[in-house]
């Protein structure tokens, strides 16, 4: 990481007061929650499916039971704890300078680090519901129950995740879109921006302050006004 590229983005980030910040599963891996994607992810162990085929809609209702052990010896990281870019983001809305946080990541690291404004386009591993009922359940009622999760009115608890073959809740989209396409600078961190309807939020971004911190180049990088290849957290623990 280049000191000029750094103090470019520490001088956009003191004269602003309309940030945005949009992240992907990097910002969650320096807390210790694995990356489907990366080469030693979830995507590269051995399972009898892989894991997008397990966390899809279909195999949440064909194969629950199995759906479930996977869900909860893999996608519950309860000991997690907020690294140094969540608690600068934080920091960052406390002083009035982040607007919003768009996350596609579902561990609420982001609250835990004091965030208030915070956009989860992929949901949240906390919550949970009863699909008959309605009845919310935290994570400790998936994570402690054995085999199918059920209300106590006999209904299916699912978690407020969403899975492949579903869309996105289309109230957390519109403020995703009215948030970014407002924002005077867009900081994107952690995300190979590989994964839609997510990755295409940063189309509606118009200003000409827009930040792409990502250890890997993506696909986007053309379009970014500044780059900075390293660890989001290594990048914001020094601004």
């Amino acid at each position: 990481m280049s000191t000029e590229a750094l103090e470019t983005l520490k001088k956009w980030v003191n004269e602003s007061d309309n940030i945005v910040f949009f992240g992907g599963a990097g910002v969650s891996t320096e807390s210790g929650i694995p990356d489907f994607r990366s080469v030693d992810g979830l995507y590269n162990q051995k399972y009898d499916y892989p894991p997008e085929t397990i966390l899809s809609h279909t195999f949440f209702r064909r194969k629950t039971d199995e759906f479930f052990r996977f869900y909860r010896d893999k996608m519950l990281y309860l000991d997690a704890k907020p690294n140094a870019a969540h608690k600068k983001l934080a920091q960052w809305e406390e002083q009035g300078k982040l607007k919003a946080v768009v996350t596609q990541n579902i561990d609420g690291l982001h609250q835990a680090a004091g965030s208030k404004h915070v956009l989860e386009l992929h949901g949240s591993v906390l919550r949970n519901y009863c699909e008959d009922c309605g009845k919310f359940y935290d994570v400790y009622a998936v994570k402690n129950s054995e085999g199918i999760p059920t209300c106590e009115c006999g209904g299916l608890i699912k978690p407020d995740v969403v899975l492949y073959e579903e869309g996105l809740d289309d109230n957390i989209l519109r403020e995703s879109v009215y948030r970014i396409s407002n924002a005077d600078v867009l900081i994107i961190g952690g995300t190979s921006l590989g994964v839609y309807p997510a990755a295409g939020l940063i189309d509606y971004y118009r200003g000409n302050k827009l930040v792409l911190i990502n250890k890997t180049p993506t696909p986007k990088d053309s379009m970014a006004d500044l780059i900075i290849h390293d660890s989001i957290g290594e990048v914001f623990s020094q601004l």
